[in-house]
């Protein structure tokens, strides 16, 4: 078993990743920044991992979190587009600047590193083609940009320093825990409204697409990375390989709870599609295994039981 330390650990995706570890008999440490969110899912695991409450910009709470570290999985950062739309300075220091103090920190103490990035570095592709680990980075927001900066200093530090590890692209996860509120996701976002009978609101025409993953099949993909050898500088796209519509996801919640879809102005620096092909991670053993319907379904028990 090793020494893992989880940056984000207890957000949305860090706090199942947590959870897991935890009881596949993990050392588990958690960097996070402190707030109700993080202390709610702090109490909702299990099983309890060592909390160091700070931030990566925080360079001297960074280095003596990752010493003595086997493994550092790097979730930490802000990660709505919207809100790096309205603070982009703030998502640009935060995102490249406190995931460099990760880096450094990992290079210093030759602990492997795993890079979550995101599916937002691609933008849209030429040809709405399927979007493989070659296909250009292109990031559409000051959120997407920062990611994709991150991403490629990354794949500097193996390059250049010999730090062992591996960049994960996650496209649009969805599932137990995810924010619901202003710059929360979409699909919690449809939930709270329906469940307080109020119509849906889609920006655009709705037909804009996403790769929606379920986050247990995630946490499935992170623990392949951890356990697989030879993935070394390596970069893999995990999702589903399926397309579904905003249209579509708002008019099943809707129906599910007898409300109507609004349809108002798109948002700006929004890409229309996104479908991963995962080819590679298919190579690895990936295999998801929950539909967008059935975890939405899940979805909308888990947070009528909260």
């Amino acid at each position: 078993m090793s020494k893992i330390l989880i940056t984000g650990g207890l957000g949305f995706q860090g706090s199942h990743l947590t959870e897991h570890l935890l009881n596949d008999g993990h050392e588990v440490t958690v960097l996070s920044t402190l707030s109700k969110a993080s202390k709610k899912n702090y109490e909702l695991l299990p099983k309890k991992p060592t909390v160091v409450w700070g931030s990566i910009t925080d360079k001297e709470v960074v280095n003596k979190t990752v010493r003595e570290q086997d493994v550092v999985f790097h979730l930490a950062a802000y990660i709505n587009v919207d809100e790096s739309i309205q603070y982009p300075e703030l998502t640009i220091q935060t995102n490249v600047n406190g995931s460099v103090n990760v880096l450094n920190a990992a290079r210093d103490n030759d602990t492997r590193f795993i890079l979550v990035s995101s599916c937002e570095v691609y933008g849209t592709p030429e040809g709405n083609r399927l979007i493989d680990e070659e296909t250009e980075l292109r990031p559409y927001s000051p959120y997407a940009s920062s990611k994709a900066a991150v991403d490629r200093i990354c794949f500097s530090y193996f390059k250049t320093y010999g730090l062992k590890g591996t960049i994960i692209r996650p496209f649009n996860v969805f599932g137990e825990r995810q924010k619901e509120c202003k710059f929360g996701s979409v699909i919690p976002i449809f939930v709270r409204e329906a469940m307080k009978g109020n119509n849906l609101k889609v920006h655009g025409t709705g037909e804009q697409t996403r790769d929606y993953m379920h986050v247990s099949d995630l946490i499935r993909a992170y623990d392949l990375i951890l356990k697989s050898k030879n993935v070394n500088e390596e970069v893999y796209n995990f999702g589903t390989g399926v397309e579904t519509s905003i249209k579509n996801i708002a008019e099943h919640i809707a129906e599910r709870f007898n409300v109507k879809v609004d349809y108002v102005e798109g948002r700006h620096g929004q890409v229309m599609n996104f479908c991963a092909d995962i080819t590679k991670a298919k190579k690895l053993g990936f295999s998801p295994e929950v539909d967008i319907w059935t975890g939405i379904n899940k979805y909308i028990y888990w947070r009528k039981n909260l």
